[in-house]
């Protein structure tokens, strides 16, 4: 039985994908030749993604991806996750101890584990984030999280 939220996110992206019958505005460097079909799934992603992080990252690293001043950094344009697809998701996943440097800032909060979140679901939040703020690296794909979860230290 589906919950209402996985209703609403249906008819939210049913909206999104039929109102205009076109992906503009998901689209950025990265994704500019992808084929119909994988614009399709990446458009879903990013929907999806944005719920999620949103319902479960937005109160730290904030709506806008910029961070809470000294205490949680920024998402972005931060170098720190660009640099290491992997290292992120397995962030996600099992959280964040100890001190990082991101954008020549020094962060240690510690990060909670999003332990419950599905492969999918860290798919689809790790698109989103990916590709929002200024940055662009195209869809996360699950074969991409598996690989990643299955090196984490």
């Amino acid at each position: 039985m589906r919950s209402k939220a996985a209703y609403f996110s249906i008819i939210v992206f049913s909206i999104a994908l039929f109102s205009c019958g076109r992906y503009e505005e998901f689209k950025n460097s990265a994704t500019e030749n992808y084929p119909d079909a994988k614009m399709q799934k990446y458009a879903k992603y990013m929907i999806q993604g944005k719920q999620l992080y949103t319902t479960h990252c937005s109160n730290c690293h904030q709506e806008n991806g910029d961070g809470l001043g000294k205490l949680f950094p920024p998402l972005a344009k931060a170098d720190y996750m660009l640099a290491d697809i992997p290292r992120t998701i397995c962030g996600i996943k099992y959280g964040l101890k100890g001190q990082i440097e991101v954008n020549g800032q020094t962060y240690n909060q510690a990060m909670p584990a999003l332990d419950r979140l599905s492969n999918l679901e860290i798919a689809e939040i790790s698109t989103y984030i990916y590709n929002s703020w200024g940055n662009e690296k195209g869809m996360i794909e699950i074969k991409t999280i598996k690989e990643s979860l299955s090196n984490c230290p």
